[in-house]
């Protein structure tokens, strides 16, 4: 058996799967954002751990005995917070998570110095950990000062399961400190915000050893003393190990809280200026390329709580067929955006509204609104290079065939369903957790699932989405100039 756990934006996610891959159950514990101010964006990190507790529980609760039979277990968890602890690993602040946007000046202060697109490979976003311990430095130096190790999220839970400060390369080029291409920390880059690469975790492959549970929770949990922990992976890179998007010409379109549009490449492939991010793979040798929007199911679920209806409700409201857009038009920047525009201060709008305008109408523009900013992902990733031929769908809005429909159209290219089943980070964590454990080929492990069903571009609407898609384009300087 092995364990993957999955630390999200709202749960951590625990996954048991047997041997051949077959997954035998799954448990969350449940986690809430602080957001004392306007574009800040927090959790504790001791909730981690109580989430995670409460997820391994519900898992022993139902599959003891499976769970006793846990040889491996592998990480996922949100990228780029910035999780800071002391010399007795004490947490210093609560953690500064990956849509927290206070950062965007120290973030434009380092993107200013040519060497970190140089050495990353990418922009420096408001939301990578770099300019957030450069935040702190400047508004909190007593905190700064009191920081022995800078750990991403679900690195501070493998402190917590193992004792050791370890990292992966798919997480830690989320940094802005990372060599992406030579795969080691940049002390260059470290001293350019203040630090040393003693403040770091050490580095790891995500299929690799990285630690072995403590005697403590093996006995909490049933577990045997010493099993496996994988270095694992940051959350999109777990995902794909999870649909088995690891190899050249593979993508993955991701609706969850954020947007994603990931391709897997076989090569290191920067191109800063696009807002593309170039990280490492979790598989050693590969890398990939993906676009980011900040606000995918998000903003369903904002416009959600603003009609007091839920997101299920909203969609069901719309059919499966997919109708072409109409009047109204939905920007999804309601915490900035990242590619392609790297803007933390820009904010969303409804543009077009009239009389006529019911709910139905505006949660049309919501699902097009996110699905037009997929495609400027898809036109960034040209950009740097790569092509996309087709996506299979994951995340909690892929349950929307209206919104898939929506994505076909806009992107001009098949949208593949998997076959029932949970394919997502937490599935690709303890994948992660297989390989570590046994020394199994990543690529005869993380192969993918069958496709259900593809959803095609609806040609008849082409042409519709296409001008809407201009229209939508267009309104991006005007709101931009009202945001700044």
């Amino acid at each position: 058996m092995y364990l993957g756990l999955d630390l999200g934006t709202s749960g951590v996610k625990a996954m048991l799967i047997d041997g051949d891959q077959r997954v035998v159950g799954s448990a969350t514990g449940a986690l809430d954002v602080s957001r004392p101010h306007p574009g800040w964006s927090e959790q504790d990190p001791a909730d981690w751990i109580r989430a995670t507790r409460e997820a391994v529980a519900g898992l022993k609760a139902k599959h003891p005995a499976e769970l006793a039979a846990v040889k491996g277990i592998g990480l996922s968890g949100h990228m780029h917070g910035a999780t800071l602890i002391d010399a007795e690993d004490r947490v210093l602040r609560p953690c500064i998570l990956w849509n927290d946007t206070r950062s965007h000046a120290e973030a434009a202060a380092l993107d200013a110095d040519p060497r970190f697109r140089a050495i990353t490979g990418n922009i420096v976003f408001p939301g990578f950990t770099a300019p957030k311990l450069a935040w702190v430095a400047k508004h909190e130096p007593d905190v700064f000062g009191k920081v022995a190790k800078v750990l991403l999220p679900k690195d501070y839970l493998r402190l917590w399961l193992t004792g050791e400060y370890l990292s992966d390369m798919s997480d830690s080029a989320g940094t802005s400190w990372l060599d992406t291409g030579a795969r080691r920390w940049s002390a260059e880059l470290l001293s350019a915000t203040g630090l040393s690469e003693s403040q770091m975790p050490g580095l790891v492959e995500g299929t690799d050893e990285a630690g072995r549970l403590r005697a403590e929770l093996a006995g909490e949990w049933g577990m045997a003393a010493g099993v496996v922990v994988a270095g694992g992976a940051g959350d999109n890179a777990a995902s794909a190990c999870g649909m088995g998007t690891v190899a050249e010409g593979q993508a993955f379109v991701s609706l969850g809280t954020s947007g994603v549009l990931f391709a897997a490449n076989g090569s290191y492939l920067p191109k800063p200026e696009s807002a593309v991010h170039a990280f490492c793979h979790a598989l050693p040798a590969t890398w990939h390329q993906m676009g980011v929007i900040l606000s995918a199911t998000d903003a369903l679920n904002w416009h959600s709580g603003v009609t007091g209806k839920s997101a299920g409700e909203l969609t069901a409201e719309l059919g499966d067929m997919l109708k072409a857009p109409g009047s109204v038009t939905f920007l999804p920047y309601l915490s900035g955006e990242r590619t392609p525009h790297n803007d933390a201060k820009i904010r969303g709008a409804f543009i077009g509204l009239g009389h006529e305008s019911a709910r139905a109408v505006l949660t049309q523009a919501v699902l097009e609104g996110v699905t037009f900013a997929i495609r400027d992902n898809l036109e960034a990733l040209k950009s740097a290079g790569t092509t996309i031929r087709r996506v299979t769908a994951i995340g909690g809005g892929s349950r929307s065939r209206y919104w898939l429909a929506s994505i076909a159209t806009a992107l001009g290219i098949p949208v593949d369903v998997p076959a029932d089943g949970d394919f997502g980070a937490a599935f690709g964590a303890a994948r992660l957790g297989l390989i570590a454990a046994t020394g199994a080929n990543p690529l005869s492990v993380c192969t993918a699932p069958k496709t259900a069903e593809t959803i095609g571009p609806v040609a008849g609407l082409a042409g519709a989405y296409e001008d809407a898609y201009r229209r939508y384009r267009a309104l991006y300087p005007a709101i931009k100039s009202l945001a700044h």
